[in-house]
């Protein structure tokens, strides 16, 4: 019996030895690819062109939600675990409030950048720890208090909201469009795993944050060779939305007032109205 005993702890013992082994990085690992990747090192954004207030002669704010789950927004959502300079949306994201390059703000009802939040104020109410009493699995088989903590997951993030504003242009005769704030929206559950809404988590400045989308790259399910960030993502609007929300002077979303294939269908109509402001400002 004593044999069977040390043979244990003398396996234990190694097993043990051998992970600080097994988990040793590299500091100068082999070049995963066949050339030295440099291109989005040192990138910045694109600058915007200078506006004046008297260039603009129309304008409209929508708010709009990237659905992360469709297949033209997977690039955002993955990789799930970062490796080959490839990160996920949400993950550069915290990364970086971590870091303070960017800022984050409370959610308020006006959608404004009022209050900014520490990333330890973000984390404390990201993640959330219940007092919950379990019974011991041995005698007496009594009763005791322990505390569970529900960390964070990145994963839980599926949509992201996107503020935004429309304008002509009349000194350059052109429709554009500028991103304003960035939301990450995760799926809200209760006690028993029922889906119960969608929780907003902060918002983001976007021509802040754009730094940092710069010099983080997208999957580019095309071109491997061609590095596409997350910054040029945005600036190009590859990505699938829809319309959750317009200026209105009852300050109310779409969901407020029409449901399933009405709500569709308004916004729909709301994108549209954009194309056919611009198309009408041209003679043919």
């Amino acid at each position: 019996m004593k044999k069977y005993l040390v043979i244990t702890v003398l396996a234990s013992l190694l097993f043990t030895l051998a992970l600080p082994l097994r988990a040793q990085v590299l500091d100068n690992p082999p070049r995963d690819g066949v050339y030295e990747k440099q291109q989005v090192l040192d990138k910045k954004p694109i600058p915007y062109v200078h506006l004046r207030e008297a260039d603009v002669v129309w304008s409209k704010r929508i708010w709009r939600v990237i659905d992360l789950r469709e297949k033209i927004n997977h690039p955002f959502y993955y990789p799930l675990i970062p490796h080959n300079g490839w990160k996920s949306f949400m993950t550069i994201v915290m990364d970086a409030l971590r870091e303070g390059s960017i800022t984050a703000y409370d959610i308020t009802e006006t959608d404004e950048f009022l209050v900014p939040l520490t990333f330890e104020e973000i984390m404390a109410r990201l993640e959330r720890s219940d007092t919950v009493q379990l019974q011991r699995p041995f005698p007496p088989y009594d009763y005791y208090d322990t505390v569970i903590t529900t960390k964070f997951n990145s994963q839980d993030v599926k949509r992201i909201r996107v503020k935004e504003d429309w304008y002509f242009d009349k000194q350059r005769s052109q429709m554009d469009v500028r991103i304003l704030g960035i939301c990450p929206v995760r799926d809200s559950y209760d006690e028993n795993g029922n889906f119960r809404g969608f929780d907003p988590l902060f918002w983001i400045y976007f021509p802040e944050a754009r730094q940092v989308f710069a010099r983080n790259v997208i999957f580019n399910r095309f071109n491997d060779s061609e590095r596409r960030t997350y910054d040029e993502i945005f600036w190009k609007r590859v990505f699938g939305s829809y319309v959750y929300k317009e200026q209105n002077v009852y300050d109310r979303r779409i969901a407020d007032y029409a449901t399933g294939m009405d709500a569709l269908l308004e916004a729909e109509r709301v994108k549209n109205d954009l194309f056919k402001f611009e198309h009408d400002l041209w003679e043919f």
